[in-house]
């Protein structure tokens, strides 16, 4: 049988699992892909549907491993967190085309789950089965992931399902049970340095903070260095040297909160954090900007007008 995992880097046993799995016809209903975002989990459900969507004795053909990739084929689906906007249900790219404001992070919403129960009400049209994938699994509320309860306990013969998440404990203990567990793990620092130099992203390795954030993950780095681009110049000098003034606090507080959306100041924070933590100052220091910042992520995720939570952490960090 030849393998279709050939562009994977760092998770041999994940790829011993599927690879036995399709050899011995022994696929599983349901698999639960588990690691951290950016280490390939997304990658390998490609290769794995190349696999079952191909003769197991041949290549998946360009033209088969071109339409998974981008995500025509009859006989896949493959869900995705939405925003619901002006009753339509967008993808993180459409809502960013169309211009959308984010306040919220994008969920797997029920609808989405019954779109999977007709999917899987009908045969396959071209393959041997039908595939499922549910990126971010993890973000299902519980009405939507009892809804896929149902179709978990019987998916039907001809049938898979992939769910990615980035650990069991995200996800309700009854649907865990009933998916077939595929490990991944955080890449070694030789494999993020081969992935990385592979993608044209060299430049990442010399930044300090963006690799203590990605912490083995590949995708993470590269999703972190692109957000960091995105992010006003003035505003990020500005904070990463540090508040000094009551009157810097509020002016960096609303501009941040007039410039970014929700996700990216929640993606300051995380910045924000491993830079204070990589500098060298007193230990005390560190703990409280920590503090700070941890209570700020929690306040702008519980609805606080974001202007207000920026304005309120950098006051208090010009204390410190």
């Amino acid at each position: 049988m030849v393998t279709s995992f050939t562009s994977i880097i760092g998770q041999n046993q994940a790829i011993e699992l599927l690879t036995q799995a399709v050899a011995r016809q022994r696929i599983a209903p349901a698999y639960l892909f588990v690691g951290t975002p950016g280490i390939g989990r997304g990658l390998t459900a490609q290769c794995f549907i190349e696999l079952l969507f191909s003769n197991n004795h041949s290549p998946a053909n360009p033209s088969l491993k071109n339409r998974i990739h981008k995500r025509n084929h009859p006989d896949l689906l493959w869900v995705e967190p939405t925003y619901l906007h002006q009753g339509k249900l967008l993808s993180a790219k459409e809502a960013t085309e169309a211009g959308v404001k984010r306040k919220s992070p994008p969920q797997i919403r029920l609808e989405q789950v019954r779109e999977i129960s007709e999917f899987l009400g009908r045969p396959p049209l071209e393959t041997a089965r039908s595939v499922v994938v549910l990126q971010q699994a993890e973000t299902m509320r519980e009405s939507a992931a009892n809804g896929l309860l149902k179709t978990l306990e019987e998916p039907g013969k001809r049938a898979t399902l992939i769910l990615i998440a980035p650990g069991v404990d995200s996800l309700l203990p009854t649907l865990v049970s009933r998916c077939q567990r595929i490990p991944f793990y955080r890449l070694a620092n030789e494999n993020m340095k081969l992935v990385l130099e592979k993608a044209g992203h060299e430049e990442i390795l010399r930044h300090k903070e963006v690799m203590m954030m990605a912490q083995g993950s590949p995708g993470e780095a590269i999703a972190a260095w692109q957000q960091l681009q995105e992010i006003p110049a003035d505003i990020l000098e500005t904070v990463t040297q540090g508040i000094k003034t009551i009157r810097q606090a509020l002016e960096v507080g609303r501009d941040i909160s007039k410039n970014l959306d929700m996700e990216a100041q929640l993606w300051l924070i995380d910045y924000l954090q491993h830079s204070y933590w990589a500098k060298q100052q007193q230990q005390l220091d560190k703990v409280e900007c920590l503090k700070h910042l941890e209570a700020a992520r929690k306040y702008l995720l519980s609805y606080v007008q974001p202007r207000l939570v920026w304005e309120c952490t950098f006051m208090a960090m010009c204390s410190v």
